[in-house]
């Protein structure tokens, strides 16, 4: 995903950047379109990052979970 994607798609459906999050399971990709789009992101450690690996990126997720599950009570 891209930032002009994310844009995009927000606006499709009236939301703003400030009251939505990227959740996914990629730093590289996931967290990096959410922050350039001016997200809150969630990694959620189901997927490809590990917890070790988050500390080689430069920047950093709102939030690492476990699973999807750790984020319905935030809907």
């Amino acid at each position: 995903p891209n930032p002009l994607m994310m844009r995009t798609g927000l606006n499709a459906i009236g939301a703003h950047s400030e009251t939505s999050a990227m959740i996914g399971d990629r730093m590289d990709t996931d967290v990096l379109a959410g922050m350039e789009a001016g997200m809150q992101t969630f990694l959620v450690l189901t997927g490809l990052t590990r917890p070790e690996q988050v500390e080689d990126f430069p920047y950093r997720p709102s939030q690492v979970v476990d699973s999807i599950a750790d984020l319905v009570e935030r809907v």
